[in-house]
């Protein structure tokens, strides 16, 4: 009889610290990053901060190219899709100042023999060069990055990129960030130290973590942060590590 109580005991104890334990991860999935250390007379925590932002500059390159035995004839008509590329830019609303070009690179091509060995005759060149427009027009640019093949049509052999999205304040809105995910973890603290039975004191210790900028309702996080400039609408967050003393 004893037996049975000690072992309805036993197990009403572990169900007792599975169910503390389900609240404490909830806990912690409900608010955020949560690291706590203690050691004696202090107390380690990480806090975070995040918002949500939305970039205010767009980069969009595509490139072009042409392609000749002379390597005259493959500059003369990478010059005139070059003029192409440009008028079509224009058109679109571009500003002619926005419009950059890089110089032109030149690949040689050799004459590869039947059995896969290459000859010092020259088979053709082939010219490529980049255009890139950097904007605060995002919807302009983008829409250009949809549909510059157009310039097929054309007779330009063009490729268009992916376009990059970046926020420019970034700079200023990580000193804000720090201050934020820095109350943070002082809250933490004085959560977990007020549950212990104890005085939270000053901050001892405190270090920027890696700033995170990942799209908008992404899981994605890097011990080595992010920098996503895939996605229009992004978050980003910062992290701090701080001691606190404990009284």
């Amino acid at each position: 009889m004893n037996e049975w109580k000690n072992r309805i005991a036993a197990n009403g104890a572990v169900a007792m610290i599975i169910v503390i334990g389900i609240i404490i991860s909830s806990i912690i999935l409900t608010n955020g990053i949560v690291e706590v250390k203690g050691n004696g007379d202090k107390i380690a925590v990480t806090g975070s901060a995040k918002q949500q932002i939305t970039s205010d500059l767009v980069v969009w390159n595509g490139s072009f190219s042409a392609k000749s035995a002379n390597l005259q004839e493959a500059y003369t008509q990478l010059e005139a899709d070059k003029n192409k590329v440009s008028d079509y830019l224009i058109k679109q609303g571009v500003k002619k100042d926005q419009i950059v070009f890089t110089a032109i690179n030149t690949n040689i091509y050799y004459v590869v023999l039947p059995n896969g060995q290459y000859t010092s005759d020259i088979d053709y060149y082939d010219l490529y060069q980049t255009v890139t427009i950097s904007s605060a027009d995002i919807d302009r640019v983008t829409e250009i990055s949809r549909n510059a093949t157009e310039l097929i049509n054309e007779g330009v052999q063009f490729q268009s990129n992916a376009p990059q999205y970046l926020y420019t304040k970034i700079a200023d809105l990580k000193v804000t960030m720090l201050a934020e995910a820095t109350k943070d973890a002082r809250k933490r603290a004085e959560m977990i130290a007020e549950n212990a039975g104890s005085k939270l004191g000053g901050l001892k210790y405190a270090d920027m973590g890696v700033i995170q900028i990942t799209p908008l309702y992404s899981n994605e996080v890097s011990d080595y942060g992010m920098n996503d400039t895939s996605s229009l609408e992004k978050e980003i967050t910062a992290i701090v590590h701080c001691e606190f003393e404990i009284k």
